[in-house]
């Protein structure tokens, strides 16, 4: 029988909501330097494993991804909902469970400017 351990991890997808409120500039760039802290926070205390922008995502409203290691999608819904982009209704959350093999995440990537 074919076996293979992974690994779980909470993927949060952050997209465009269908209607957001309209903010000014200097709105959008405190929330969106709020956002970035926030994720830094999230990744210094491993709660977060990885996160970025989506370039060129496979639909418009697609933003960005959250890989999470809180161990359950409620937490990781808490704290990807806690979020002051998504507080502000500049983003919305889906939360799923993503499956890797062991190791994966930890694997140094190549480094992009964006």
């Amino acid at each position: 029988q074919w076996r293979m351990d992974l690994e779980a991890f909470e993927l949060v997808m952050l997209s465009r909501p269908a209607s957001p409120p309209r903010y000014d500039d200097d709105e959008i760039e405190r929330n969106h330097q709020e956002h970035l802290a926030y994720h830094d926070r999230l990744r210094a205390s491993g709660q977060v494993v990885a996160n970025g922008p989506v370039i060129e995502p496979p639909y418009p409203a697609l933003r960005g991804l959250t890989f999470y290691r809180t161990g359950s999608l409620e937490e990781a819904r808490r704290l990807a909902e806690a979020d002051p982009a998504v507080r502000a209704r500049r983003l919305a959350v889906d939360v799923m469970t993503w499956y890797c093999p062991p190791g994966t995440m930890s694997r140094p990537g190549r480094p992009v400017t964006v």
